[in-house]
């Protein structure tokens, strides 16, 4: 059985991948539908998410290259890869002037200026929706992988998680519904070849 559900999730990682580099096989309303926010979290998350990146392209539109903005219920989560610290706190506080942001966490990994610009031009020229070599082709095959196994879960909602893959290194948010299904899902994740080390900002309802 478990080989036959391994292969399952390798199949459709491969049907993701021909498909479309997006997050989904369906579309971003029909997702919605299906999420555990209320309307309410799932249109202030959208505009919490928008202002940040709109920020940041004011600030300059290329960081839109080294980073992504993941939110859930008003907590942020800001990954990527940039080669200034003070660049790395620059977004951080373009993010913190949202006042409805609960929770940021800022998970922007330093690197080198070679390195950074590298995964630009893989981006610039669609290399994490491509096949080819280079980091974040990789971490977009990790992340089309991870999806793939949620999605063949049928004890995971797998709707109700943002994850990223940077270096190999992947962050998840998102909210389950019982502490069973987030270890259920940190377990997957960890389990899903080449990731090194998850960090996880899942939330779980409290149980009175």
């Amino acid at each position: 059985m478990r080989d036959f559900r391994a292969l399952s999730a390798i199949m459709l990682a491969g049907i993701l991948m021909f498909m479309s580099g997006c997050a989904s096989v369906v579309t971003s309303a029909a997702q919605k539908a299906w999420e555990n926010r209320s309307t309410e979290d799932q249109v202030t998350d959208t505009k919490i998410h928008t202002g940040i990146l709109d920020r940041v392209k004011n600030k300059d539109k290329g960081l839109l290259l080294d980073i992504s903005v993941d939110v859930w219920e008003q907590r942020v989560m800001i990954t990527g890869t940039l080669d200034d610290n003070n660049a790395r706190s620059a977004i951080e506080s373009l993010a913190r002037e949202d006042s409805r942001i609960k929770s940021l966490h800022n998970e922007i990994q330093i690197v080198t200026k070679a390195e950074k610009e590298a995964r630009r031009e893989q981006k610039e020229k669609g290399g994490e929706e491509k096949s080819g070599a280079g980091q974040a082709v990789n971490d977009f095959w990790i992340e089309t992988k991870i999806k793939a196994q949620l999605l063949t879960d049928s004890n995971v909602g797998s709707v109700n998680y943002f994850y990223r893959s940077v270096l190999n290194k992947v962050y998840v948010i998102g909210k389950a519904s019982n502490s069973v299904e987030e270890q259920l899902v940190l377990s997957i994740i960890k389990g899903t070849e080449g990731v090194k080390s998850v960090t996880e900002y899942i939330d779980v309802p409290s149980i009175y």
